[in-house]
């Protein structure tokens, strides 16, 4: 922890500063107002992403810089997905080819806003991809991971498309987005499957393993393996499960909605905990990556938001069982981190 406090947050912040310093001088006034919302409400993403730079000290000058551009992407898509002039599918996709091209070294640059009206960011998206093309090419073992890397972002980019297109198509999209995917993760509910690929915890992870130059192409995959669908579908199910409330007052889609019961979606992210438990303590250096899924729980579950919950509060205390280290964080977290914040 101390690691983090010392070499890693004043690194994400320095960045940070740097892309608010880009995003302020955007000539387009909405574009402008989402790359600035996306940073003031959705900092503590880079913050959480550059954690992974603190297995390796030595290349956080590359995992930094790398963590912080791709999140500062995918929050400001978001941003302007989820409060779009436009419903376009076409117009959604084409926005996360950005996410495509900033994880592909030496990929063309294209008119990312060419299907909406508000089209002059002044390089600022042109320049985050960059950024994450060059760093990323200069990590020792990017090409043994890149592909991998591909997977998931193309997954997430499916899912913000499928996820924002006009209310009444999106459950069926998504149904039928899971069709492809359904005998290869015979584990998991569609909601489950969609719900993981919102996560970019597995590339961070991947680039946190592409610092290695002695990986092999099967390390690569236990990575991948490890992290998605587990790790990142119990990341993004615990954000759903916090929002519930705020999600049902405005309208918006919830994945743990759609367990069919209180009781079902208590066992389905119980089970969800143990097996991201299980694929930590798999991987290299598993108290690192214990310490990531018990901080998740930790984090999300000593939210204000659950106060005010009385379901989610008995979800969180079936989830914190079992696990001094989810205690310690949630103690951490409520007591000392979240007012120093």
């Amino acid at each position: 922890m101390s690691r983090v406090y010392k070499y890693i947050l004043p690194g994400v912040r320095a960045e940070l500063a740097e892309w608010r310093k880009a995003a302020e001088a955007i000539p387009d006034a909405e574009l402008r107002r989402q790359a600035l919302s996306s940073m003031n409400t959705k900092q503590f993403h880079c913050e959480g992403g550059a954690v992974y730079a603190a297995a390796r000290l030595d290349r956080r000058h590359m995992l930094i810089p790398l963590i912080v551009a791709l999140q500062t992407i995918s929050d400001y898509l978001d941003n302007l997905c989820d409060r779009s002039t436009s419903l376009r599918a076409d117009d959604f996709r084409l926005l996360h080819r950005s996410m495509l091209d900033a994880v592909t070294p030496g990929a063309p640059l294209t008119d990312y806003y060419a299907l909406r009206d508000e089209r002059n960011d002044g390089g600022y998206l042109h320049a985050l991809v960059r950024r994450c093309q060059e760093c990323a090419a200069d990590l020792p073992a990017y090409d043994l991971v890149q592909e991998r890397v591909r997977e998931l972002v193309g997954l997430y980019g499916d899912l913000q498309v499928y996820k924002h297109i006009a209310k009444p198509l999106r459950e069926t999209e998504l149904l039928r987005w899971w069709q492809q995917y359904e005998d290869s993760y015979p584990e998991l509910r569609w909601n489950e499957f969609a719900a993981a690929t919102g996560s970019t915890l597995g590339m961070f992870m991947l680039f946190l393993a592409a610092c290695d130059p002695a990986l092999q192409p099967e390390d690569a995959e236990r990575v991948r393996r490890s992290y998605f669908p587990s790790i990142c579908g119990l990341h993004i199910l615990l954000d759903y499960l916090i929002d519930q409330a705020e999600d049902e007052e405005g309208g918006d889609l919830n994945f743990c909605h759609y367990f069919g019961s209180q009781d079902q979606l208590n066992e389905r992210m119980l089970r969800m905990v143990q097996s991201a438990r299980q694929a930590a303590d798999g991987l290299p250096a598993p108290s690192f990556h214990r310490m990531i899924v018990e901080g998740l729980i930790a984090l999300y579950l000593s939210d204000p938001k659950v106060k005010g919950q009385a379901r989610v509060r008995r979800t969180a205390r079936l989830l914190m069982k079992g696990s001094p280290w989810t205690r310690l964080f949630f103690w951490l977290n409520s007591h000392w981190i979240r007012k120093a914040m």
